[in-house]
């Protein structure tokens, strides 16, 4: 048997067993399904030329809206690069609550640090919008004694289409689109590598300079740390994004 056979057999092997260990971890998967609503503030404030406030906060609820599932306070430092690119410096707190068929163990805490760039463009009326984000967690489960520290990743791209004229302006509606995937790294990660995808549509409207509304459907797939239970979330989300500007 000349190289050329043994080379394809141990392809082939590899490949039936690649696609067996594939299919063995879909069977073993099992799909939590949740019906959630999210109700969110965001507001990026000028505060000078180059420099503003990010402030936001969200309110997860179970059910819709009967059982709380988390509590996000979130602030940052923005620093305009150039008109089209912002970084951001920030915190987060969150507090997660018992959800689900299979819930945490009880409410838990995590601290966050947030560094954030986001790049805005247009092509032809849809505007676009790209935000990288990398985050360092402080999680302490309710089951533990002391926090446990990961690392995320994040990418968003988002696209906004004014329903009346050429450009976004106020008093007119639009539709919004985005997809962000989650990607874990670090020592703790388990597995779980993928830690989860939003897949975002939404009604807007825009009120003024300073305030727009939207009101969408997000689709959220999030692997749990076993890398064995995948929630699928369909969740109610209502944004009102509201930015000041105290330079003018």
């Amino acid at each position: 048997m000349n190289t050329k056979h043994i080379l394809c057999k141990l392809a082939v092997g590899l490949s039936l067993a690649l696609l067996t260990q594939t299919i063995q971890a879909q069977s073993s998967r099992i799909k939590d399904f949740n019906n959630n609503g999210w109700y969110m503030y965001f507001g990026d404030h000028k505060l000078h030329s180059k420099w503003g406030l990010h402030t936001e906060l969200q309110w997860r609820r179970h059910n819709l809206i009967k059982d709380p599932q988390q509590l996000l306070i979130r602030t940052g430092i923005n620093y305009d690069l150039t008109p089209a690119a912002m970084f951001t410096l920030g915190y987060g707190f969150i507090e997660t609550h018992p959800y689900g068929d299979f819930p945490a163990a009880g409410t838990f805490p995590e601290h966050r640090i947030y560094e954030q760039l986001q790049l805005k463009s247009n092509l032809d009326r849809v505007g676009l919008m790209h935000r990288y984000r990398l985050e360092q967690r402080w999680i302490k489960p309710a089951d533990a004694d002391s926090y446990t520290y990961l690392n995320r990743a994040r990418y968003m791209i988002k696209a906004t289409l004014p329903l009346v004229g050429p450009t976004l302006e106020a008093k007119e509606p639009f539709l919004a689109v985005y997809d962000e995937v989650f990607v874990g790294f670090g020592n703790n990660i388990q597995r779980n590598i993928f830690d989860q995808n939003r897949a975002y549509a939404a009604l807007g409207y825009k009120f003024s300079n300073a305030a727009t509304l939207e009101l969408g459907y997000l689709n959220q797939i999030v692997q749990k740390a076993n890398g064995v239970v995948f929630e699928h979330n369909h969740t109610l989300q209502v944004s009102l994004f509201y930015h000041l500007n105290f330079t003018e």
